[in-house]
């Protein structure tokens, strides 16, 4: 939940951060929402963000009746996603990284990297990374998913840059679909 909306470096310190703060689940439920904001400001969103964690939290307790989620890792993952899904906080990224990241479970956890890519290279049309995620889901076998995911992801971080782009550096140039740039092979 962190990561949403902002860099990897940011939700990092975000995390970092709420973690020296509130040590143990109980902790952070126990806090009020305005002491979580201070502390993952540098993350942004921090009033939104610590809301929604609260919520989750007491989603979370009222549902399992403690703070924790190991038991989805025994359920297949239709199922997995099914008692995910409608917790507060918890979109399609959220929810596909609890997934493959907690439950080891096949997801396709679409980030702002991997849907500004999948749309640069024309792999889909589409406006919302909510919306690259079931475009590539019907086109790709699932056993893609996770390879593809960690590759896109690696190349929009490292090379395919959201604001500044290292186009001579990339290999796959050639098919790029950048509005106002021409690439020379």
């Amino acid at each position: 939940m962190l990561s949403q909306n902002t860099s990897d470096i940011n939700s990092g310190r975000a995390y970092a951060a709420l973690r020296a703060a509130f040590p143990s689940w109980d902790a952070l439920a126990a806090a009020r929402p305005e002491q979580i904001e201070r502390v993952i400001r540098s993350g942004g969103l921090a009033r939104l963000k610590s809301r929604r964690l609260t919520q989750l939290l007491a989603a979370v307790k009222r549902r399992e009746g403690r703070y924790d989620l190991r038991g989805l890792r025994r359920l297949p993952s239709e199922l997995a996603e099914a008692r995910l899904r409608g917790l507060p906080g918890v979109g399609p990224k959220t929810l596909a990284c609890v997934l493959l990241f907690h439950c080891g479970h096949v997801a396709f956890p679409v980030d702002t990297h991997v849907h500004r890519i999948s749309n640069r290279l024309g792999f889909v049309r589409t406006r919302t990374p909510e919306q690259t995620e079931w475009a590539l889901r019907a086109k790709l076998p699932r056993r893609h998913w996770v390879g593809l995911n960690d590759l896109l992801v690696a190349y929009g971080q490292n090379v395919c840059q959201p604001v500044s782009p290292h186009c001579t550096r990339c290999r796959v140039r050639a098919r790029c679909h950048r509005v106002g740039v021409v690439h020379s092979r």
